[in-house]
This record gives structure tokens, sequence and C-alpha cells, in this order.
């Protein structure tokens, strides 16, 4: 069964590369390089660099992440540098390759392993971290919805009637917060851990939910914002309703399982925006793409590189000082 399931993720989003990769060229069919490359020639360059600085604050929200995942074990000695590198290269490669194939796990375990953790508490600080991203989600979402429940309107069309009723919207929006709020409470009330399965999901400590609160958003603001900032500026869209439109996009990229949500982000994102030239929209998606996931990608490949061949330099080290026999070297992380 688990063989299954492993082949079975995959296909998945192959399969949701190829349908939103057909539904995205019927929309784009018409649009031109020139046109493309038009837009990209129309944004000042200062917008250029707080798109820059958003992808800045995005990875530092993340890097967050780990610490406030490692600040839940008590574990205080690996320094913010390191974290921060790991943090970069987990997300750098599972946002390019896909969470379903590459959660991030395995490169963690490599790193903090390093560092003395052992596999039970790397487990607990994947687990922390995707909740906490989970957590920022749900709680922007509730709050755009909440405050503008005509967002869905957008997706009209492309979700039921009803979801799209600002009615019904602004009812999820509440639900959205009040589990936030459910949340926050247990975490003050130190309630009793959930227990599923074999796993127990403990609260962590006020503290400690205090600042998954803030980077969660944090992160998925400063992601937004890139394509904000590349947006074109006389059309005023506002950025409650990029945000909007980017939360939807970026969480249906995940649940197609598609590698990097290629094609699948694309489409829901411009289906969203029917106010917004495509070429200017398309424009800034590349220029997200390019800030928030390739630029990341090839500079984590340095990183995994430069870190395997310091590893296995230790490696030889240790077996040239104890005398014994070769040994094997360090598996590579992908």
């Amino acid at each position: 069964m688990k063989n299954v399931r492993e082949f079975m993720w995959p296909l998945i989003g192959l399969v949701a590369v190829v349908v939103s990769g057909w539904l995205l060229y019927k929309e784009l069919r018409g649009i031109s390089l020139d046109d493309i490359w038009g837009s990209l020639t129309a944004v000042p360059a200062h917008r250029f660099v707080m798109a820059g600085l958003s992808t800045l604050v995005a990875y530092a929200a993340l890097a967050w992440y780990d610490r406030i995942a490692l600040l839940h074990l008590g574990v205080r000695h690996i320094s913010w540098l390191f974290v921060s590198v790991t943090s970069f290269t987990t997300y750098a490669l599972s946002h390019n390759i896909g969470a379903s194939v590459f959660s991030g796990a395995l490169v963690r375990y490599r790193a903090y392993s390093s560092k003395g953790l052992s596999a039970a508490q790397i487990a607990v600080l994947v687990a922390l971290c995707s909740f906490t991203f989970g957590l920022g989600t749900i709680l922007l979402g509730g709050l755009t919805l909440t405050i503008d429940p005509s967002l869905l309107h957008r997706l009209e069309g492309e979700l039921p009637s009803a979801l799209t009723n600002p009615l019904t919207a602004r009812l999820v929006g509440c639900v959205l917060l009040g589990l936030v709020a459910l949340y926050v409470i247990g975490s003050i009330l130190h309630l009793p851990p959930v227990v599923i399965r074999n796993a127990k999901l403990e609260y962590p400590r006020p503290a400690i939910m205090v600042r998954q609160l803030i980077a969660a958003p944090l992160e998925l603001l400063g992601a937004a914002g890139i394509i904000y900032f590349i947006m074109p500026a006389h059309l005023e869209p506002s950025f409650l309703v990029v945000l909007a439109v980017f939360l939807a996009s970026f969480s249906a990229a995940l649940v197609s399982h598609a590698p990097g949500g290629l094609g699948v982000f694309e489409f829901v994102f411009i289906a969203a925006m029917p106010d917004i030239p495509k070429p200017d929209i398309l424009a800034a998606l590349i220029v997200f793409r390019l800030f928030y996931l390739l630029i990341p990608f090839a500079l984590s490949l340095v990183v995994i590189l430069i870190f395997e061949r310091s590893r296995l330099t230790q490696a030889w080290k240790k077996r040239d000082g104890s005398g014994q026999g070769p040994v094997p070297p360090t598996l590579p992380l992908i």
C-alpha cells in the first residue's frame, strides 16, 4: 500500500501539470512574448527592488519557522546562521520539487542530525514547521474573507456558486478564524495533547504560539508582496486582493501536488484577476517564480554541494586519524 501511495502522488502531480498547462494555454494563446517583455520593462526599477526585499522577508520568516520549532524542542545551541541556511535550502528545494515528492524532511535530517538532534526531534520540527505554515494560511484566509467576502466572486465559474456567495464567504472566514482562536485557547489553557492514532500533538507554550502567529503571516505577506510590487501600479490592484488570490493559488498548487505548482498556480491566479491585463499578470508571476523559486533553487544546490563536501572531508579525516578502512561516502540529499 505504501508503494502505491508513493506512485500515486507523483502521478496526480503530473496529471495536474498537464491539465492546468492545457487550461493555461487556452487562457494565454493570444499573448506574445513581446507583450510579456513589454510588461516587464514597464515595471520601474524600484519596484523590482521592493519585490527582492519581499523575497528576503519571506525566506527570513521561513527560517523563523525552524527557529520556533527548535525553541519548542528546547534546542538553543544551533546558531541562527545554520538554521537560516538549512531552512533556506529546505524550502528552496521543496517549493520547486513539490511537497509530496520532497517534503524537506531529508534535508533537515541531514543538517540537524549533524548538530546532535535525534530523528524523533527532527520529525517534531518538520511537523511543527508544516503546521505553522498551515496556521498562517488559515489566519490570513480567514481575515481576507471576513474583511472582504466579495473576493471569492473572482473565482465565480471556477467554484460552486454557494461558495462565491458573500454571506457564505464571510461565514467561511469566521470559521477559519475560529479554528485559530481554538488553537490559541488550547495553548493558553495548556489543554491535553491531541492523540491521532500513534501521533501525539501537544499544544506549544503561549510564547511559541505567539511567534507562530507572527512568523506564518509574515512569510505569506512577503511572498504575495513579490507579485504585488510587479503588478501595474496604475491599475491599482489592492494588496488585499493580491494576497487573497495568492493564498487561493498557492493552496491550489499545494493540493495539486504538481512540482512547484507548475501551471496550477498560474491558472488560478490569472483566472482570479480578470480585471488586470494578462501580460501584466504573467510578467508578475514570472518574476515571482524567478525570485521566490528559481534563484533560491540554484543557490540551494550550491549549499548542498558545499555541505556534502564538508561532511565527506570530515569523514575522510576521521578515517585517516583512526587508521581504519575507508569510510563510505555520505549519501547525497537528492
